[in-house]
């Protein structure tokens, strides 16, 4: 295996995580990091040896993502009928759990590129410069959208816990 597959590897795990903050659900966001992988592979002779692949690899998925937009219209306009008599298991009571889900139903709330920017800067620790490139927009316009999705977090009155705050990242 060469450098490159094994460099492309070492980010999988949080390749996953980018694209489940996107996508929302979790078997959307594995077939979301299997094209961006498979992508990324087939494609790995145009990555530029100077600078980080992790960056490469999210403008990858993000791409994807934006491309797959017509298929996920389509498939939330399916209906997803439960077997009868399975009864769903109670929610969660932990206070933990309760704001996590709070903040993943609100992030979910948020358009696409608000969700990407806000993805990016606050949970993966890009800097604002880093983000602006994975998404290609301009700094002013990147800060415009964190600047929405904030607004419209808070709206929702999302407290977010202090270990996964809304922080600044400049």
């Amino acid at each position: 295996m060469d450098d490159v597959k094994l460099l492309i590897a070492a980010e999988i795990p949080r390749l996953r995580r980018f694209a489940l903050s996107l996508a929302g659900d979790p078997d959307a966001a594995d077939d979301l990091v299997q094209d961006c992988l498979e992508r990324a592979i087939r494609k790995r002779h145009l990555w530029r040896r100077y600078g980080s692949i992790r960056g490469w690899l999210y403008r990858i998925l993000y791409n994807v993502f934006l491309n797959q937009a017509s298929r996920r219209r389509k498939a939330r306009l399916e209906v997803d009928f439960e077997e009868p008599g399975v009864t769903l298991s109670e929610p969660a009571r932990q206070e933990q759990q309760m704001i996590c889900d709070d903040i993943v139903q609100a992030m979910r709330a948020l358009p696409g590129e608000q969700r990407a920017a806000l993805a990016l800067t606050a949970l993966e620790g890009f800097s604002y410069d880093e983000a602006a490139g994975v998404l290609r927009v301009p700094i002013g316009t990147l800060r415009s959208r964190i600047a929405r999705g904030r607004e419209r977090l808070r709206e929702l009155h999302v407290e977010p816990p202090a270990r996964v705050a809304l922080r600044r990242v400049k």
